[in-house]
């Protein structure tokens, strides 16, 4: 008999479809992929992805081909790219599937070229976030490359109004490279207006509850919530510091509770003292520090006892602004010890 788990996450795919189908609707006429990469963001990219392709999506983007391998073969009539292109060790997987690698270099060009000719893929070029890409220097290597999507990505789509934004924009519509159709906007890139959207956008964090840009704000909902259970209640007496380094001191007899949660699921250090769990209405703030298994809250505004169950407040937005955490690494590093659901 295997124990339960003292860490939940609720997974709300109704709200996922939600926020997929306000990003399609905000991107038509182009058509509306996902991003499911890094295991759809934390999130579980086997019911994502099985969710979404019974929305309409019919584009799905993951950074590696281990993740490919994972999710192949997808639902019928979608189609599944590779973000970081093929790599020597990859070649061989890559050939033998249907997945579509996006080239980000010239010596992945040819190396697609030689093991696969005439087979189409995607295509990246760098347009000023000078990450991944091809140069503009180096876009005759693409000659008679069979094309399907050619891509570039922004780099301040989320800060309205970047004059950076603009910029590669302009690059990208200059560019005189032959391709079935092509990307240029993630989720934030989506809210920067019909300019950016060309023929498939590529939302991400948006789509799981994160708000990338304001005109996202109050369209999106929350995808994840996290719960964790009380190991400990116990009372922190005027004067006394709990946790490492003593970093806080009760001013007067405090209830306490200690959660089955820190570091190793997720709940990183940079919300020790700022953090806050929700039960009965009333927040519930961390008190001190985080650690890797435990991290201790203000009980003085519920009745816990020990085996209860605290919601920890995961809303994007607000848990990004307290703790300095991108939501992205809010999403990214909830850990393996949660035991998942999905409604």
């Amino acid at each position: 008999m295997q124990p339960p788990a003292p860490l939940r996450l609720t997974i709300d795919l109704d709200a996922l479809a939600h926020n997929w189908r306000w990003f399609a609707r905000a991107s038509a006429p182009a058509a509306c992929g996902a991003a499911v990469k890094a295991d759809a963001y934390g999130v579980g990219a086997k019911a994502v992805v099985e969710r979404l392709a019974a929305e309409g999506c019919r584009d799905f983007f993951v950074a590696t081909w281990s993740e490919a391998a994972g999710l192949l073969p997808l639902p019928a009539g979608a189609t599944l790219r590779i973000l970081h292109g093929v790599l020597p060790d990859d070649l061989a997987f890559a050939v033998a599937s249907d997945a579509i690698p996006m080239l980000v270099s010239a010596e992945q060009v040819a190396r697609w070229r030689d093991a696969a000719p005439g087979r189409r893929c995607d295509v990246m070029v760098d347009t000023g976030m000078n990450r991944l890409g091809l140069g503009l220097d180096e876009l005759a290597a693409l000659d008679g490359l069979a094309i399907d999507t050619l891509h570039s990505h922004l780099a301040c789509a989320d800060e309205p109004g970047h004059p950076m934004n603009v910029r590669q924009l302009a690059a990208f519509r200059a560019l005189d490279v032959p391709a079935r159709q092509r990307s240029f906007a993630n989720s934030a890139g989506v809210c920067e207006g019909a300019a950016y959207h060309f023929d498939l956008t590529r939302p991400g964090l948006g789509l799981y509850g994160g708000v990338p840009h304001p005109a996202a704000a109050g369209q999106l909902r929350q995808v994840v919530r996290a719960e964790a259970q009380v190991v400990q209640t116990r009372t922190l007496k005027a004067g006394e510091a709990i946790g490492y380094n003593r970093t806080f001191a009760a001013k007067a007899d405090t209830q306490v509770a200690i959660l089955n949660l820190g570091y190793a699921d997720g709940y990183l250090r940079a919300f020790s003292g700022v953090g806050q769990a929700l039960a009965g209405g009333a927040a519930l703030p961390v008190l001190g520090r985080v650690s890797m298994d435990l991290t201790a809250i203000d009980a003085s505004g519920a009745a816990l006892t020990e085996g209860d169950w605290v919601e920890v407040d995961f809303d994007l937005p607000r848990a990004s602004a307290a703790s300095g955490l991108s939501q992205y690494e809010l999403l990214t590093c909830l850990g393996a010890r949660y035991q998942r659901r999905y409604l």
